[in-house]
C-alpha cells in the first residue's frame, strides 16, 4: 500500500511540475514576442535635479525598462515594451511633472512649482 501511495505522489509531482514548466515556457515565449523599442524625445530642463525627476517620471510608466535624460542634449532616451505603453504615454507622464516635451506642454502651475534652477526658458507653443 505504501508503495502505491509513493508512486502516486511521484506521478502527481511529475504532472504538476510539468504543467508549471509549460507555463514558464509560455510566459518566456510571450515575453520574447513583446517588442522592446528604444526611442528618443526632446525634453526641456536644466540640471541634475531635472534629470532625476524626468527619469523617475518616465521610469514610472508601466512597460518602461530604462530611461536616461541628457542634461547637455535635452534628449530623453527610453526603452519600453511597445505592447504595454507608447512614447506618447511616456511624454504625457513627463509633462505631468512639469517638463515640456516635443509634443506636450506641462501645465503652467506644475511648471511654476518646479525648483527655480529647474525653470527653463519655455519654447513658444501655438
Amino acid at each position: 500500500m505504501k508503495t502505491k501511495v509513493v508512486v502516486f505522489a511521484i506521478a502527481a509531482l511529475f504532472v504538476f511540475g510539468m504543467k508549471g514548466f509549460a507555463n514558464d515556457v509560455n510566459f518566456k515565449a510571450n515575453f520574447q514576442k513583446s517588442e522592446i523599442k528604444t526611442d528618443t524625445v526632446k525634453v526641456w530642463g536644466n540640471c541634475e535635479m531635472c534629470k532625476k525627476t524626468i527619469e523617475k517620471a518616465a521610469n514610472s510608466v508601466e512597460g518602461v525598462s530604462k530611461a536616461k535624460w541628457s542634461v547637455k542634449k535635452k534628449i530623453l532616451t527610453v526603452s519600453y515594451n511597445a505592447d504595454a505603453t507608447s512614447l506618447d504615454a511616456i511624454e504625457k507622464k513627463v509633462a505631468s511633472v512639469g517638463y515640456d516635451t516635443r509634443n506636450y506642454t506641462a501645465e503652467k502651475k506644475v511648471y511654476d512649482n518646479l525648483h527655480s534652477c529647474c525653470q527653463y526658458d519655455r519654447p513658444e507653443r501655438k
